[in-house]
């Protein structure tokens, strides 16, 4: 029977993760074990000391916040090094309802998905401003395009992941995981689906401090994931865009140079369209560029699938690195002295 592991990266929850933790559920068909994993990104208050008295099975520290984009990712190491065969990933605001868990991992279960997105219907939700209900909306459209699935609501970071996807999707940003994740398993041919889940009215989210600040991060994260894979299409797009317009520019300083002697010395004209031609020929051949450089980073990323396997083969445990601190149940290995009998 596979194992169940259900992460919450946590950042000064300590007034509500023992909620959170309590409603989640210890017993879950289909699974003989489930635990919670607590990441701990670098919190200042009792955040930690709530979760050993709420019974969580194993808690990641950062000394320092790192953002949770990278607690995200240390609970998906973690996890799969303590064994997990599906990973539930929630927030510790008690925004989601843990009874909606069983359905969540249902289609992991059943082998029709890797990833499945909890779909809120943020378009439904009473407590979410209108404002904030049209950017999800366009918001999800968008990634959707991006990363060619059906997800209605990309920013849910309620989720479940089987270990297969769990083992090839790498977080680079350092803001959010949730539409970096979405593309990354789009790209990699992943079966994404989504289920219907429950919520509850929380406090306004720690992650951005406006709605602008966040609409300009998520679009930047979304340019630098989609360039690491599709960089042809990017680049060319915009190669031949400039390329486009100054050819447009030119055809314009002829007309006036061949049949307008009074507007002959339009020659800032000639030299924009030189320049926009120019530009978007190199950025064309960097195109070209970036094209080998993602197909080096696809090998890379195949190495440490390997690597990864190698280290839950061996039975490592989530590392002891400066500054990642794991509390666990199991012992440290022992490690022999060197001298041999």
């Amino acid at each position: 029977m596979p194992k169940l592991i259900i992460q919450i990266p946590c950042l000064n929850e300590a007034e509500v993760l023992a909620t959170t933790v309590a409603a989640l559920p210890r017993d879950v068909p289909g699974f003989d074990a489930v635990e919670i994993l607590v990441i701990d990104d670098g919190s200042q208050d009792d955040t930690v000391d709530v979760a050993r008295r709420a019974g969580v099975d194993h808690i990641v520290r950062f000394p320092q916040n790192q953002g949770l984009a990278k607690a995200f990712s240390a609970g998906i190491d973690a996890a799969l090094k303590l064994g997990a065969d599906i990973i539930v990933n929630t927030d510790a605001d008690n925004q989601y309802e843990g009874r909606d868990i069983p359905a969540l991992v249902r289609p992991i279960l059943e082998g029709r998905a890797d990833m499945v997105i909890g779909d809120r219907g943020p378009e439904s939700i009473a407590h979410f401003s209108p404002l904030k209900r049209a950017l999800q909306f366009y918001g999800s459209w968008v990634v959707r395009g991006l990363s060619g699935t059906d997800v209605p609501d990309a920013a849910s970071g309620f989720r479940a992941l089987s270990r297969r996807a769990a083992l090839r999707l790498n977080v680079i940003s350092d803001f959010t995981y949730t539409l970096e994740t979405l593309v990354q398993a789009g790209k990699n041919q992943l079966a994404v689906t989504h289920v219907p889940v429950r919520t509850r009215e929380t406090r306004p989210s720690r992650l951005f401090r406006s709605i602008p600040a966040y609409l300009r991060r998520s679009f930047l994260t979304l340019v630098r994931i989609y360039s690491l894979y599709e960089p042809i299409r990017v680049f060319w797009t915009l190669g031949s865009v400039m390329v486009l317009a100054g050819v447009t520019i030119g055809i314009r300083f002829l007309y006036y140079y061949l049949f307008d002697p009074v507007g002959a010395g339009k020659i800032q004209s000639l030299i924009l369209a030189a320049a926009l031609s120019i530009i978007g020929v190199q950025t064309i051949l960097m195109g070209l560029i970036a094209d080998l450089i993602a197909l080096s980073r696809s090998l890379t990323e195949d190495t440490l699938l390997r690597v990864r396997k190698i280290e839950l083969r061996l039975g490592e445990l989530p590392d002891t690195e400066p500054g990642y601190h794991p509390e666990l149940d199991e012992p440290e290995p022992q490690r022999g002295s060197g001298t041999g009998a």
